[in-house]
């Protein structure tokens, strides 16, 4: 990692430079910008109660309220970093939902192997790590309807050139970003533009060949098969050895009974050996 300040360039994200780079593209090809926003879930998702179409992206310089999983905070300053929804319609039953947001993980982890290669983690179920920083958060929310899915909205975070003393204090040993770890100022514009053809390149593939081979893309970037790990949701503890990901998504822990369980939820841990 270099040490070199980054220093911040002027906002490079507008809808005008957004529609002309996505002209043509599944992903992206209706544009919503915003200078500052209260959370690009949010209005993705009114978006989709709206009509709108799959495809449509929501991107923001700033957000006031962004979230992550568990409704927790996520600080996004403006001139930073990269905060976007995606709206999908996809022909799947609720129940694997959570492929989404794995599939959102490869797409990233696809993008910023370009900027550090070999050096990019994900972490189940829905973060993004530079040699065990956070680099990226994913929320997937959907809306059903009787028993289906109406449409699901994947929100991506990106830390792409905040600094390390622009983090909150709580979370400067935890987290980094993209510019940060390579020493350089990036392109907010040519890294959305990137992403969104990681998830368009991934998500077409899931449509016409179904879950399994995006699954071993996810395993291989995690690379937690074999690791004794746990995991910790609403206090509850459960430990064991990583056996895989099953088909909806959810962790595969062998305990030391050798039974095999399925964990839908939580916040996962490598244990030191």
């Amino acid at each position: 990692m270099h040490d070199k300040t980054v220093q911040v360039l002027p906002s490079d994200l507008n809808e005008e430079a957004l529609k002309e780079r996505l002209q043509g593209k599944r992903i992206g090809r209706t544009v919503y910008f915003y200078p500052e926003i209260d959370s690009t879930n949010s209005v993705a998702f009114s978006l989709g109660h709206s009509g709108a179409g799959e495809g449509t992206v929501v991107i923001a310089d700033s957000q006031s309220q962004g979230r992550g999983r568990l409704r927790r905070p996520w600080q996004s300053p403006p001139g930073s970093n990269l905060y976007t929804s995606i709206l999908l319609k996809p022909p799947i039953e609720p129940a694997v939902a959570p492929q989404l947001t794995l599939l959102a993980g490869v797409a990233v982890a696809d993008l910023l192997s370009e900027y550090c290669p070999g050096a990019i983690r994900l972490k189940w179920p829905n973060d993004v790590q530079i040699d065990g920083k956070k680099v990226c958060g994913i929320l997937t929310e959907m809306r059903t309807a009787g028993h289906g899915i109406d449409y699901v909205v994947v929100g991506i975070g990106i830390n792409v050139n905040i600094q390390k003393a622009d983090f909150d204090e709580a979370f400067r040993d935890l987290a980094t970003s993209l510019g940060v770890e390579t020493g350089r100022v990036l392109s907010r514009l040519d890294l959305a533009v990137g992403l969104y053809d990681c998830f368009e390149a991934c998500y077409v593939r899931y449509l016409a060949e179904g879950f399994a081979p995006l699954k071993e893309h996810w395993l291989k970037y995690a690379r937690i098969v074999g690791e004794p790990i746990e995991v910790i949701f609403r206090d509850e503890l459960q430990a064991g050895e990583v056996v895989g990901l099953d088909d909806n998504g959810a962790l595969l822990l062998r305990g030391d009974d050798g039974l095999v369980s399925r964990v839908l939820a939580g916040d996962a841990t490598v244990k030191k050996k």
